[in-house]
């Protein structure tokens, strides 16, 4: 086995498993004017999951809450990322040091291209449509231009670049730089490096809230979550979470962390940063997506092989359903 492969695909895993390489709706409904019924999120039809030790995508239809089909990618697919308009899945295989891209429609891979010698972390500019990719090994962020199939830029970050984060009008970015310990904040327009921010130990998943505002990171070797203020470029608290947190998704007010050796889902609230609850799922939950109504939030479990529900109003989990084998989904992976 390759360092890549190891470093890249079991940096935050334990020994347990071999690694290889995370009616009052009615009501208000019917007085909405046809603008803001347009205005209103679309709720996730598919999820798209990526099946690391499977070497797989799993296709999930989320109304009938099974899977509608599994396409074979190679090079161990970890990230996933999809295009603006719902397309195109972008997923990276840190073995085979590639970007995949996936036609969502037609289920199968529209093209293969390189970066890099150890991508991980993806995820797409919400305007521009381009794509980002963290390479572990080279410390840096890659854009890349997947219309014309080349990398328009590269920028500098910290060491180990993991989860990567773009704010909703398409300005900034953010790497979770795993081994500087720290944030690096980029300027989408001129690709220069404008703040670094010091978090907790070994931040891994990065997410940003939809005004822009706040950060927050799920820091591995802390057991903690850091929330930052990108204005001010500092944390502004510190939640302690449970064992190993990955990834931090947001909905209905509310932080929601993936704890893999944990086995749980820890949930805070966002204004006062206080745990409301810890939730009981499936073995080494990794990446995780809040639903774009925020009804629910979706998790994959690398040792249960599959993806679960958990509804974000009563924070039951609600389904569990198979996918392939090592499912990490480390991204955004939800498609409306």
């Amino acid at each position: 086995m390759t360092g890549a492969s190891r470093t890249t695909a079991v940096v935050e895993r334990s020994a347990k498993r071999a690694p290889l390489t995370v009616a009052v709706l009615v009501s208000a409904l019917s007085f909405a004017s046809p603008a803001s019924l347009a205005d209103q999120p679309k709720a996730a039809r598919e999820a798209f999951v990526t099946n690391q030790t499977g070497d797989s995508l799993s296709v999930v239809d989320l109304a009938s809450g099974a899977a509608v089909a599994e396409i074979k990618i190679g090079g161990k697919p970890a990230g996933v990322a999809l295009s603006p308009d719902g397309r195109m899945a972008y997923l990276t295989s840190p073995e085979s040091k590639e970007l995949v891209v996936v036609d969502a429609e037609a289920r199968k891979i529209a093209a293969r291209l390189s970066v890099g010698q150890g991508p991980l972390g993806v995820a797409v500019n919400p305007v521009s449509g381009l794509v980002y990719v963290a390479d572990w090994y080279e410390h840096k962020l890659y854009v890349v231009d997947a219309a014309a199939g080349k990398i328009a830029g590269t920028v500098e970050v910290g060491q180990s670049p993991s989860g990567i984060a773009v704010t909703a009008d398409g300005k900034t970015l953010l790497t979770a730089d795993r081994d500087s310990n720290a944030v690096s904040v980029i300027d989408a327009g001129s690709l220069q490096r404008t703040a670094v921010v010091t978090v907790g130990e070994r931040p891994f998943g990065v997410t940003v809230d939809a005004a822009g505002q706040r950060a927050y990171t799920a820091n591995v070797g802390s057991d903690d979550v850091s929330v930052i203020d990108l204005a001010a470029g500092k944390v502004i608290g510190t939640v302690k979470v449970g064992h190993r947190p990955y990834a931090v998704a947001l909905a209905g007010g509310r932080a929601f962390v993936t704890d893999q050796h944990s086995a749980s889902v820890t949930v805070f609230d966002q204004a006062t940063l206080a745990v409301v609850k810890t939730i009981d799922v499936g073995d080494y939950p990794e990446g995780i997506e809040a639903d774009p109504t925020g009804a629910a939030i979706y998790v994959a479990c690398w040792d249960a092989d599959r993806l679960e529900r958990i509804d974000a109003a009563t924070l039951a989990v609600t389904a569990r359903i198979p996918v392939g084998q090592g499912p990490r989904a480390f991204g955004r992976f939800l498609r409306p």
